[in-house]
């Protein structure tokens, strides 16, 4: 192990020169393709230009379109449960909106791994019905 070798959380933010991944498809580069961070700016939204290895440079990218190589791991169980809570919480809109207001309040306070639980329980179930409406509405789901 080397002396000075730091090891880098996961959602940190990125610097000048980190080995990046692409984790959607870009114009010209597909997901997966790996590229160095040349310029950092922004001061709200962070955005970066990057220059990926197959010849393309992109500019004005997010931090949800990379990851570190080593993050990848922890980037997808991330992804997969962000899409399992959100997937949860629609079902607990569609049984609030059958059965009553009562349900949705219940439903946030179930999961208890859930950051943002409490900030759920604070919200009238007839917006949460309605957001799971429209979310259904435009998804088509």
């Amino acid at each position: 192990m080397p002396l000075f070798n730091r090891t880098v959380e996961f959602g940190t933010p990125f610097k000048k020169n980190d080995t990046v991944l692409a984790t959607v498809d870009l114009p010209g580069v597909p997901a997966g393709t790996e590229g160095r961070i040349k310029l950092v700016n922004g001061f709200d939204w962070v955005r970066y230009w990057v220059f990926f290895d197959n010849g393309v440079d992109l500019g004005s990218l997010d931090t949800d379109e990379l990851v570190r190589p080593y993050h990848l791991d922890a980037w997808t169980d991330a992804k997969e449960a962000a899409a399992e809570a959100e997937a949860r919480a629609a079902e607990a809109a569609a049984n609030a909106a059958e059965g009553g207001g009562e349900a949705a309040a219940g439903a946030a306070e179930v999961d208890a791994n859930d950051p943002l639980a409490a900030l759920r329980a604070l919200v009238p179930p007839h917006l949460l019905e309605r957001s799971a409406a429209a979310r259904a509405r435009l998804t088509g789901g």
